[in-house]
């Protein structure tokens, strides 16, 4: 269950730095559009991680009323999309590091899952930044 409410805890992160970056008017579209559709995902993320873990009979955590993001050195788009390109490579490897400790295999297959989402959403914001979008056959 901890590992559960851990990976529910970083979406709700994640969803709170993504409404930052759309809120900061330093995304323009269509980098703004692509910035809420990657929110969109780690919101039903986290909505299937919080039933999950109700079905389990745990609590899942609630969102925390504020996060401490660097939002002083958020001062043009490239800055933002880098801390969430930073954000989302943390995310595989949290999956990455999750998905062998699940001995339940749907729950294996559903972390797996999300790590594909996080891995493509990292590669988009490289690619967007002008960095190779995959920089190695591994990830780690």
């Amino acid at each position: 269950m901890r590992i559960l409410n851990t990976a529910l805890g970083a979406e709700f992160e994640a969803i709170a730095a993504y409404q930052v970056g759309a809120q900061s008017g330093l995304l323009k579209k269509p980098i703004l559009d692509v910035a809420v559709t990657f929110q969109g995902h780690h919101k039903e993320h986290a909505s299937v991680l919080s039933q999950t873990i109700t079905k389990l009979g745990g609590k899942p955590v609630s969102a925390k009323d504020k996060y401490r993001f660097p939002t002083d050195t958020l001062k043009t788009q490239n800055d933002v999309l880098r801390f969430a390109a930073s954000l989302e490579k943390g995310a595989v490897s949290a999956y990455l590091g999750a998905v062998p400790i699940f001995h339940d295999r749907d729950l294996a297959k559903a972390a797996a899952s999300i790590l594909g989402d996080e891995a493509m959403h990292w590669a988009v914001l490289r690619h967007v930044l002008g960095e190779m979008p995959v920089p190695s056959a591994f990830v780690s």
